[in-house]
């Protein structure tokens, strides 16, 4: 039986080309943003701010991608279908430290495995959402 087992990560190639992917969608939208790309293990491995992003926007971009990336799974709407039947995990996940219900936060999925996730805040959830979209569009 082996003792080891192999991962996919995110590469640093890859976060530029979803952090410029990103900061386009945001000003097609006209919204300022903050995005961050943790890897498999949720370190983070890219961060970025537009001027004049809303402050709270780093913090909760950095929780989105950790929640993504921990559970395998986006925040936002799948998050909110899991839980909305269990009130121990609907009252629960909340205080989970680093936790995010709000959209915005997406797995990076490389053959169909976890390489990392991408977290995206600083407007709307949907318009987040839209933002993180067009970051893993550019894979």
């Amino acid at each position: 039986m082996p003792h080891t087992f192999s991962t996919s990560s995110v590469t640093l190639d890859a976060c530029l080309l979803m952090g410029a992917a990103a900061v386009k969608k945001a000003h097609e939208l006209g919204i300022k943003i903050a995005l961050t790309v943790v890897d498999n293990a949720g370190n983070t491995k890219y961060y970025i701010c537009m001027d004049n992003a809303p402050l709270i926007a780093s913090d909760i971009s950095r929780k989105k991608a950790i929640t993504a990336v921990g559970f395998g799974m986006p925040t936002g709407g799948p998050w909110q279908d899991f839980i909305k039947d269990d009130p121990i995990l609907n009252n629960g996940v909340q205080n989970i430290h680093d936790f995010m219900l709000l959209g915005g936060g997406f797995p990076i999925m490389v053959d169909n495995q976890l390489a990392g996730a991408v977290g995206v805040s600083g407007a709307h959830y949907s318009q987040d959402e839209a933002v993180a979209q067009a970051a893993l569009a550019a894979l």
